[in-house]
């Protein structure tokens, strides 16, 4: 098999069903040989690593640790899931503290066992937060450290594509941007069904607040249908954004990225994205007026996440950032 690097790939939360899935869309896509399965659950990770191996991906040299000091070791890009999941009637927010504390000491791995790692991708919700915490302690630059934030995109292409019965990929344009949550700022301005602007296609303006509807509460209703969180789509969104990372195939869906500019300072949003080689760059988005008053209360909300892990300790005042990552 013909890989794209042989250097460490870490997959933490590996014993979970995200960060299980995570390691088998690695191996089928040849990104690396060298792949490391880290958790604190021993037995799961064993079973993990069983059914890798069981697999039989040719070349693929598989290893499986609960000693973070090993799992961080010399890695060069990383994919976290190793959060708390998400349950029935739950927000993502309403995972805010655990996992943020889960985050911090996450990037104070990174700090510790691998400074010069070339990119991480952080996945486990509330992502916007968690993500913003491990770079915080992480100490890397913002461009190498991002949040998954294209299933909100993929969601509300794969509803007009179904509104509309043509394939999921004859609909571009369709993304969310802001926060990966409840507030998150839907832009359908840009959107194009088989090269047809969305504005010509007869949708009415009740049927689109359906579709934007079930776009915000994608996550939620996936947990009704199967009675757990996603894990098939975030795990394969993950592993793309890591392969593009890697050298391979851009990346171009949304990304939560650090955006410190303009009228938004000091969060981790979703916004025009693309990850390469380089890291994840972003530009500013084009959007109606309301659409960008959308984007501009989304912000205010991530605004208020921030404040509210900063009065629980988890990280310092935005005026000390710089203090513990000097490259904020």
């Amino acid at each position: 098999m013909k890989f794209l690097t042989d250097e460490k790939l870490l997959i933490v939360g590996a014993a979970g069903m995200i960060g299980s899935n995570m390691v088998q869309t690695a191996c089928m896509l040849g990104l690396t040989p060298n792949i490391c399965l880290y958790d604190i659950f021993e037995p799961g990770l064993k079973g993990v690593l069983a059914e890798m191996d069981h697999c039989a991906f040719p070349g693929v040299n598989l290893t499986a640790t609960i000693d973070p000091a090993v799992a961080f070791k010399d890695a060069k890009y990383i994919i976290s899931s190793g959060g708390a999941p998400r349950k029935e009637g739950m927000t993502r927010e309403d995972l805010l503290k655990g996992n943020c504390q889960i985050a911090a000491e996450f990037g104070e791995n990174i700090e510790k066992y691998c400074p010069d790692v070339k990119f991480v991708v952080v996945i486990f919700n509330p992502a916007d937060v968690t993500a913003l915490t491990a770079l915080i302690r992480s100490g890397l630059k913002p461009e190498k450290l991002t949040s998954l934030a294209a299933l909100d995109s993929t969601r509300l292409q794969e509803a007009l594509a179904r509104e509309f019965n043509v394939q999921q990929c004859k609909v571009t344009g369709a993304h969310t941007y802001g926060g990966h949550g409840e507030a998150m700022a839907v832009f359908a301005s840009q959107v194009k069904v088989d090269g047809k602007p969305l504005a010509e296609m007869g949708l009415s303006e009740e049927r689109f607040a359906q579709i934007k509807h079930e776009t915000i509460q994608g996550g939620s209703n996936i947990i009704k249908l199967r009675g757990r969180s996603s894990f098939q789509s975030p795990a394969y969104q993950a592993v793309k954004m890591i392969e593009a990372a890697m050298g391979g195939e851009k990346f171009y869906w949304p990304a939560g990225t650090y955006v410190n500019e303009g009228k938004y300072n000091h969060v981790m949003m979703a916004m025009p994205t693309v990850i390469d080689s380089t890291g994840c760059h972003f530009t500013a988005p084009e959007g109606t007026p309301e659409e960008l008053a959308a984007l501009d209360a989304s912000y205010q909300h991530l605004v208020k996440m921030r404040e509210e892990i900063i009065s629980l300790g988890i990280i310092p005042p935005v005026s000390e950032w710089h203090k513990e990552n000097p490259n904020l």
